[in-house]
């Protein structure tokens, strides 16, 4: 059995995410709120997340704007924090994200024993934040120093925010990072969070990767959710789960409570 498989099991999975406040140190930060503010924001994010019955849920610094290649270290040990005191409270699998820092990432997971994480691990880019040169082997290598060859690695194939200076079509792209890198998962992604990937690209790489779980990164809303699952081997969904739609808003409850009865009724359990 593989990574993905022990984590989330044979179904498909909805992984929901818990967009932290901006932390210390980048711009949009709320000094005022501080810390408590981030951890109780999150708390009530969580427990939202939860209570509607997603699969799983990952912890991500979306509010860090604009991103970093190289997080600042305090980024990571709020995240750090956050999740440690709310560790007790998680009752899904969960991951994390620390945009785009891929070391960073993998080291949160190892300090908060996170299953999962999620990234830029392969490609090359022109971005907003500059040339985008990721080191898969290097991150691959960092989690097995860690001791967590259990982690499982969600790759994202096509870099939100970016262009790849890769032509090889997104199929091509995606069956080479699989065969040379060994990622757990492969994600497809719209242009920026809360764009949609387009279902033609997801349904070219999951026919040329049918062995390999293929996920909706961005996007998936109530509306889409059944085609997406049609195609896909589960998806990763936040904008949708906010009050009014907005990514940058907390998680509604009811929203997020009807987008997983929606699925239930796909899963045929509803």
């Amino acid at each position: 059995m593989g990574n993905f498989q022990r984590v989330f099991g044979p179904g498909k999975p909805v992984i929901a995410m818990v967009h932290l406040g901006a932390l210390p140190g980048s711009p949009l930060y709320d000094a005022d709120a501080g810390l408590p503010g981030l951890l109780a924001a999150a708390r009530a994010d969580l427990l939202a997340l939860q209570r509607a019955g997603v699969d799983a849920v990952m912890f991500g610094n979306e509010n860090d704007r604009p991103y970093e290649f190289k997080v600042d270290t305090a980024s990571t040990a709020t995240m750090a924090m956050i999740i440690g005191q709310l560790r007790a409270e998680i009752t899904v699998p969960f991951g994390v994200n620390v945009l785009w820092d891929p070391n960073s990432t993998i080291a949160l997971a190892a300090a908060t024993g996170a299953a999962f994480v999620r990234e830029i691990f392969t490609g090359a880019y022109a971005s907003d934040m500059g040339p985008w040169t990721p080191d898969a082997g290097a991150a691959m290598r960092y989690r097995n120093r860690l001791h967590r060859p259990d982690l499982a690695m969600l790759f994202n194939v096509s870099a939100e925010f970016a262009d790849s200076l890769d032509r090889r079509p997104l199929p091509d792209r995606a069956r080479s990072a699989v065969f040379s890198s060994i990622p757990d998962a492969v994600l497809v992604s719209g242009q920026i969070t809360g764009e949609a990937a387009a279902l033609s690209d997801l349904e070219a790489v999951k026919r040329v990767l049918p062995a390999t779980p293929v996920l909706a990164n961005t996007g998936v809303k109530h509306d889409t959710i059944a085609d997406v699952l049609r195609v896909a081997d589960g998806c990763i969904v936040g904008s949708a789960l906010k009050v009014d739609g907005h990514t940058w808003n907390a998680v509604d409850p009811d929203r997020a409570a009807d987008f997983m009865a929606r699925v239930r009724v796909i899963r045929g359990q509803g």
